[in-house]
């Protein structure tokens, strides 16, 4: 895997859009991504990680206003991403149609993350929504982009930008059901988020 600052992110775009994988530092963790339409790419992720398919790849994006589409059908999740993103949150919403099953090898739910992070972002503009998840393979937490070329060497580049900010991955949480169900809890505390909707 090759390395590369910030400086060399046009050269992040590319490998990308050439449907390859890439470490890519953001607001909590290092995440691991690819071009969400790209099948290939898709499949090289999850045997990276030796990740079962039963624990699906999140869209990730720019900016809330870019996420919006994929919630407007869900009232909390909207209210959950005007107020908490971007941040250390991830939305888990019913997959909307227009998403190829493929990235969640069939499941009927889709994780959504907006990272607080400014290189992040400046990616996401220029590459568009990865598909993306945490760059390990153990359950180890990539703080840094060094901890990330040693979890997934087999990617195949690394934009390093430094330590992560928060270094604890985000807080998950589950409303593609009548109740919201947490299925991780990260920094950004699971009470804050029932408060959000007013429960």
């Amino acid at each position: 895997m090759r390395r590369v600052g910030p400086e060399q992110l046009d050269e992040a775009c590319a490998v990308v859009r050439d449907g390859g994988v890439i470490v890519f530092p953001t607001d909590t963790v290092y995440g691991l991504g690819c071009d969400p339409t790209c099948r290939p790419a898709i499949a090289r992720i999850y045997a990276l990680k030796g990740r079962s398919h039963e624990k699906p790849l999140a869209l990730y994006f720019a900016h809330v206003d870019d996420l919006m589409p994929y919630v407007l059908a869900d009232e909390r999740a909207v209210a959950l991403a005007r107020r908490f993103l971007p941040g250390p949150l991830t939305l888990v919403v019913a997959r909307p149609a227009a998403v190829d099953p493929y990235l969640v090898d069939g499941l009927p739910t889709l994780g959504l993350r907006v990272p607080a992070h400014a290189l992040c972002e400046a990616l996401l503009e220029q590459a568009g929504p990865l598909a993306a998840t945490s760059a390990n393979q153990t359950g180890a937490e990539p703080y840094t982009g060094r901890e990330a070329l040693h979890l997934v060497p087999g990617a195949d580049l690394l934009l390093d930008d430094g330590p992560a900010p928060v270094g604890v991955a985000s807080t998950v949480v589950d409303l593609s059901q009548p109740e919201p169900r947490l299925l991780r809890e990260g920094t950004l505390p699971y009470s804050a988020i029932l408060q959000a909707l007013g429960m």
